[in-house]
């Protein structure tokens, strides 16, 4: 197998393939990250995978020349990134430009060989521009000689080496039933448990990668948009609302928790692309743009229950920038956004992230202060806010929210802080529980 891209998740697919026994060579542009892989370690903070590639070393490498990775395997996973562009849509450049690399190092090898795209696309490019861009530099048409799959991965950073080895389904987009079975073949390898397989055209694949993701956006909003109402309604708890609501086969409980809004570098693009293609062919997506729109209201909707609590000029301790836990990820962050939004109102905002500290100060600079460890942070502060719900802020000791003469105010917005050990130092406050 060849893995064309190394970051965040061919790093990992690299990894998963080769623990399941396949000879893998990684290609990529970087040479800092093709070095990594040769000596062992990846530069990139995912759980298990450095530990997967230190086991499974003697069946990884990697290059800077596509004909050595053509040379070296029957396949291609391509997983490079597809950014969005002004209209919303993914662009293809990084896309196209391995088709041509791949493409021209084919020319030269005999045999059968297949192309699978892994990165998220558009609904109608993988048998577009992409087949085409792949035909034109390998002299080859897709068929009996080459074969080409839409292959999408269905994972989350933080998770993403045990989301590989235990999806929920797989989702193969095929040229050709030779393509399909074989890359069918090599998941029925790849995974621990035997998941369903969905195989169907390229475009069938391509729009149900994107339903999927906002799909999912859907019923954080749904949840959060209840979280919202049960604040305003007395006696209201939006846990036990999602809990009854979840325990409905026709809805089911995963992610319809109200708390903050997504982030990250698929839900909020996956939405927009999603109301964009809509808008483009002359459907409506009514449903999207609403989901887009409740999502961007939370950090308003935060920042304006933080004004109630607390005045400007209060200092305000901030707990987790990371768009998730377990990941050092700050890409559409809403404890960010949240972070700049009420340092702007006047407040003296001091955050701490177990892993995105530094990526978030970047993007911050001046208007917030690093907090050199949870303790300081939380015995320096007036008003806390647990924004991302890490297990590490579970340790926080209630003897570091001692006030003398007043009580603190925590906010949990995730409640990662079990309300009833804080009881004699602080109000641990939850969304959606009805004040």
């Amino acid at each position: 197998m060849s893995v064309v891209g190394l970051g965040k998740l061919g790093a990992p697919l690299s990894a998963v393939l080769a623990s399941r026994g396949f000879t893998v060579i990684g290609l990529d542009v970087s040479k800092v990250l093709v070095d990594a892989l040769n000596a062992g370690r990846m530069p990139i903070v995912e759980p298990q995978l450095n530990e997967l590639i230190a086991a499974n070393k003697s069946r990884l490498s990697a290059t800077m020349d596509p004909n050595e990775a053509i040379e070296k395997s029957d396949a291609s996973f391509v997983i490079v990134p597809t950014p969005s562009d002004s209209t919303g849509f993914f662009s293809n450049r990084f896309v196209l430009q391995a088709m041509g690399s791949l493409g021209k190092a084919l020319r030269a090898k005999r045999g059968y060989h297949m192309v699978v795209i892994t990165s998220t696309v558009m609904p109608g490019t993988t048998g577009g521009e992409i087949k085409a861009a792949l035909e034109a530099a390998s002299g080859r048409k897709v068929g009996p000689d080459l074969g080409l799959c839409y292959n999408p991965e269905f994972i989350a950073l933080g998770s993403v080496v045990r989301d590989m080895l235990f999806p929920d389904s797989i989702l193969i987009g095929e040229s050709d039933a030779k393509a399909g079975d074989m890359l069918q073949t090599i998941y029925l390898q790849m995974c621990e448990k035997k998941p369903p397989v969905q195989r169907m055209n390229f475009i069938n694949a391509e729009l149900t990668k994107i339903s999927v993701n906002t799909y999912v956006t859907t019923k954080i909003s749904y949840a959060n948009m209840l979280a919202d109402i049960c604040d305003r309604l007395p006696g209201s708890d939006v846990d036990v609302v999602t809990k009854a609501l979840g325990a409905d086969t026709r809805i089911g409980a995963k992610y319809l928790k109200g708390a903050m809004g997504y982030g990250g570098p698929c839900f909020p693009r996956d939405n927009v692309a999603f109301a964009a293609l809509a808008r483009k062919i002359g459907a409506r997506a009514d449903v999207a743009e609403a989901t887009d729109r409740i999502n961007n209201h939370q950090i308003d909707r935060l920042s304006d229950l933080v004004a109630k609590l607390a005045m400007a000029g209060t200092r305000i301790a901030l707990l987790g920038l990371s768009y998730k836990p377990q990941t050092p990820v700050v890409e559409e962050s809403h404890s960010v956004k949240l972070a700049a939004k009420l340092a702007d109102a006047g407040y003296v905002v001091a955050v701490h992230d177990p892993l995105a500290q530094d990526a978030a100060i970047a993007v911050l600079g001046d208007k917030v202060v690093g907090a050199s460890s949870v303790e300081r942070v939380v015995r320096d502060c007036d008003l806390l806010i647990v924004a991302t719900g890490w297990p590490d802020y579970k340790e926080i000791d209630p003897a570091w929210c001692k006030r003398d003469g007043q009580r603190l105010t925590v906010l949990d917005l995730w409640r990662t802080l079990p309300a009833q050990k804080f009881t004699d130092v602080a109000d641990v406050l939850y969304l959606g529980a009805g004040r």
